[in-house]
């Protein structure tokens, strides 16, 4: 193999085919040839750039670097977000490399190599072994919403006695209910659309609340940690009142603008926001054990990774039509 077709981001907006050779793998690189990728609300954020698109990447090792020592020929592994970090600051060091000031995010110049592809070069250092439990297509939005919530859920100490809320039930959202509910905790979904109820008691929700033309809200049981996965801000008015004191609100979608929330209900009653990223390496892993363990799925709707499938992913996704999350499947 002397080349690859990638897809890339466009001035137009527009995803393209494009065609690159791979580069020699030194260090721990490992040569991952693509079976499926998530299509992530953040890829739209890139569509405009000159990258490769795709963060939701799973694939089978085809050849290593001379310094990567765990992987094998054949092992199915997954990556996401983030491809690298220096290794050597307080953030690395302490297992929060997420967090890391050289830290290589997709999107950025730093990453070279993108899901939207048929094949991608990624350290080994950041590459997540799929369990048996889990198809590549189940897999795949695991690797950045899955890591997403999972992260909230588990890096700052949520307990299975308290109450989960999720606020809607979309891509994150469908997946925040089910890992929850699978933590032992109570969840509660809020949502503007009454249609949903059935599917998120279905997901493992205990109690849903429709918040659709309501000024005010009720609860059986205040909410201690508060997932956002909309990407428009709810009614603060409404939804503050039924947390409870000292709750955290963790808002997880990628939009542009201020996080606006009054500010007296925030002090009286002691709430924190908490700013939250994909997992780092430790709970990524974590996460997809635990999927595979409890039976955790996405909600897919699959194309294939050929240039008009993505476009068609990607037409779809811009519309609000997905359901729930796109993967895209190479032949």
């Amino acid at each position: 193999m002397t080349s690859f077709t990638v897809y890339k981001g466009s001035k137009n907006g527009v995803t393209k085919s494009s065609v690159t050779k791979p580069e020699h793998l030194t260090g721990d690189k490992v040569l991952v040839r693509i079976t499926a990728s998530g299509l992530c609300g953040t890829d739209l954020h890139s569509l405009h750039d000159d990258v490769i698109l795709g963060h939701e990447g799973v694939g089978v090792v085809e050849a290593r670097g001379p310094e990567s020592t765990h992987l094998r020929a054949g092992d199915r592994v997954g990556f996401g977000y983030q491809h690298d970090s220096c290794g050597c600051c307080r953030y690395c060091l302490a297992g929060s490399e997420t967090y890391c000031a050289d830290r290589a995010l997709y999107g950025t110049a730093k990453v070279r190599h993108g899901s939207f592809a048929a094949y991608a070069v990624v350290r080994e250092a950041f590459l997540h072994r799929i369990p048996d439990g889990l198809s590549d297509v189940d897999a795949a939005p695991l690797q950045c919403a899955g890591a997403t919530v999972f992260a909230a859920l588990q890096a700052h100490g949520t307990r299975p006695t308290e109450t989960v809320g999720v606020i809607g039930l979309g891509g994150l959202g469908h997946l925040a209910i089910q890992f929850a509910a699978k933590m032992g905790n109570r969840v509660i979904v809020l949502s503007g659309s009454e249609r949903k109820r059935e599917q998120a008691l279905a997901l493992g929700a205990h109690e849903f609340v429709s918040t659709r033309g309501k000024d005010q809200l009720s609860v059986s049981t205040p909410i201690d940690r508060l997932l956002v996965t909309t990407s428009a801000q709810p009614d603060w008015g409404t939804v503050l009142p039924i947390m409870a004191a000292g709750a955290a609100i963790y808002p997880l979608s990628v939009a542009s603008g201020n996080l606006e929330i009054p500010y007296l209900p925030l002090v009286l009653n002691g709430l924190a926001v908490q700013g939250s990223l994909v997992a780092p390496r430790r709970l990524h892993r974590e996460m997809l054990a635990f999927a595979a363990l409890h039976g955790i799925r996405p909600i897919t709707e699959t194309f294939p990774l050929t240039e008009e499938g993505v476009r068609t992913a990607v037409e779809k996704l811009e519309r609000g039509d997905v359901r729930l999350r796109a993967v895209l499947t190479a032949a």
